[in-house]
C-alpha cells in the first residue's frame, strides 16, 4: 500500500458544505499521512447490515457506490447551458476542472447542481468541466468516504491536493462571516418608547437588506425552524441582521406587533429589501433551488 506524506496537517474545507444540512460539518483533516488505496472496481462504498429475517448471520450489502474519478465522464460547461442542465441536483461528490483540464477543486454538496452553478458565477475562469458522483444513500459517512476516495486517487496520481482544497484557499468556499450581535429594538421593557414599536420594525427592515426575526439568538436558536434559517443564511454567506422575538426584555411585545405588521402568524420571518420573503419553508425551497445567494447577495 502506497503512502503519501503531506506536510503537517492539511484541512480540506469543502466538507463544511455538508452542513447544508445546514452546512456546519467540520473540515476533514489529513494528519501527516494519507494512504492511497489500490484501485477497486467499486469506489466509495457504504456497507450496511441486512437482516435476512432468520437466525442466520446478517449479510452485508453495498448500499451506495461511486465510480472512481478517472472513470467518471466530464460534463463540459462553458457556454453550454444544455450541458449545465445535465448536472444532477442530487447529493454527492463533484470535481471541477478548468478549461485546460486541470483539476481545481473536489467538493461535496447536498445539491450538486446548485453548487456547480454558484462556482460558475463566482469563478467562471476556473470552471471548464465537472465530474459528478451522486451518492444514493447520502449519510455523512458515505459522503465523506466518496470524497476521500476521489481525493486520494488524485493525490496518488499527482502527489498533491487540488489547488482549491489546499489549506487557507478561499477561492471555492464561502468564508464564515463574523458573528453579529442580535438587534434589540428597545432599551428595556420598562422604558417608555417615544416611537411606536411598529415604526421601529418598519425602519429596521427598510434600512437593512436582510433581516431575520427568529426565536432565540443567532448563536443559539431556540427552535428547529430558526436554526434551519440561520444555517442557510450563514452557509450561503448572506450578511443579515437578526432579532430575537423571545427577548421580552428588549423586544417586549414584538411577536404580536410583528404578526400584525407582516400579516404572517408564525416565526421565523425573513425580510429582504423591506419586503417579507416568508418563513423557514420558503427559504428552504429557495435554498434547494440554488436561489438564496443570487437573491440575498445582489
Amino acid at each position: 500500500m502506497a503512502t503519501i506524506n503531506l506536510s503537517s496537517t492539511h484541512t480540506f474545507p469543502c466538507l463544511r458544505s455538508l452542513s447544508s444540512l445546514p452546512r456546519n460539518t467540520p473540515a476533514l483533516s489529513f494528519n501527516s499521512q494519507v494512504k492511497a488505496k489500490p484501485s477497486l472496481s467499486l469506489r466509495s462504498i457504504s456497507l450496511k447490515p441486512y437482516n435476512t429475517g432468520s437466525d442466520k448471520p446478517r449479510t452485508w450489502l453495498v448500499a451506495s457506490a461511486v465510480k472512481n474519478l478517472g472513470e467518471t465522464d466530464p460534463i463540459v460547461l462553458p457556454g453550454n447551458e444544455e450541458a449545465a442542465a445535465e448536472v444532477p441536483s442530487g447529493t454527492g461528490v463533484y470535481a471541477i476542472y478548468d478549461k485546460n483540464d486541470e483539476l481545481q477543486f473536489i467538493g461535496l454538496s447536498r445539491n450538486i447542481a446548485a453548487s456547480v452553478s454558484a462556482h460558475r458565477k463566482s469563478v467562471p475562469e476556473l470552471v471548464g468541466s465537472v465530474k459528478v458522483g451522486v451518492v444514493d444513500e447520502p449519510d455523512r459517512e458515505t459522503l465523506t468516504q466518496a470524497w476521500k476516495s476521489w481525493m486520494e486517487e488524485h493525490i496518488k496520481g499527482n502527489g498533491k491536493v487540488p489547488p482549491g482544497n489546499e489549506s487557507g484557499n478561499a477561492t471555492w468556499m464561502r468564508q464564515p462571516l463574523k458573528k453579529k450581535a442580535d438587534i434589540q429594538l428597545t432599551p428595556g421593557r420598562h422604558v417608555q418608547l417615544t416611537i411606536p414599536l411598529e415604526e421601529l420594525i418598519d425602519k429596521l427592515v427598510k434600512e437593512n437588506k436582510v433581516v431575520a426575526f427568529i426565536k432565540g439568538s443567532r448563536s443559539a436558536p431556540l427552535c428547529g425552524f430558526s436554526q434551519r434559517v440561520i444555517g442557510i443564511l450563514e452557509s450561503e454567506g448572506v450578511d443579515y441582521e437578526s432579532v430575537d422575538v423571545l427577548d421580552d426584555e428588549h423586544n417586549y411585545g414584538l411577536r404580536e406587533t410583528l404578526k400584525k405588521y407582516s400579516n404572517w402568524p408564525t416565526f421565523p420571518q425573513i425580510y429582504l429589501n423591506g419586503e417579507l420573503v416568508g418563513g423557514c419553508d420558503i427559504l428552504t425551497s429557495m435554498y434547494e433551488k440554488g436561489e438564496v445567494a443570487s437573491s440575498f447577495k445582489k
